[in-house]
């Protein structure tokens, strides 16, 4: 189980983050925040990106392939939903996050083909993607 603690203070929107022994700053760019940190969308991409990378690592690692590095690139936007081909409705906004993957070593077709496929199934992804509950109350 993750824990996380958000704290802030009475003037802008900056936050604070204690994960563990972890602190960081989240804010919002300028001219809205302080631009003191990544935004909250940033970590929701680099929270994606970190897992992707880390399975797509440990799979190699455990079938012994000789993969190089891996990196990935994220990118967020709202679109309209009737913009969007692949979207369940096509009323309102939809969210939409484009990710990247670049594959370093020397691999075959068939073993890129296994970690992309591997990529789709890494926890965060299937966070975002399976059905979810949000409990919200006051302490």
């Amino acid at each position: 189980m993750s824990q996380v603690r958000v704290t802030s203070e009475a003037r802008g929107y900056a936050q604070h983050v204690h994960s563990g022994a972890h602190e960081f700053i989240v804010d919002e760019p300028l001219p809205v925040g302080g631009d003191e940190g990544p935004d909250p969308y940033a970590l929701v991409l680099a929270a994606l990106g970190a897992c992707t990378a880390m399975t797509i690592q440990m799979i190699a690692r455990n079938k012994q392939w000789p993969l190089g590095e891996v990196s990935v690139d994220l990118s967020y936007e709202r679109i309209h939903a009737k913009d969007c081909e692949d979207c369940e409705t096509k009323a309102g906004r939809a969210h939409r996050i484009e990710r990247i993957i670049h594959i370093g070593g020397d691999l075959s077709q068939e073993q890129r083909d296994v970690l992309l496929d591997v990529a789709e199934r890494c926890p965060v992804h299937r966070t975002l993607l399976e059905p979810k509950q949000l409990v919200t109350r006051l302490a």
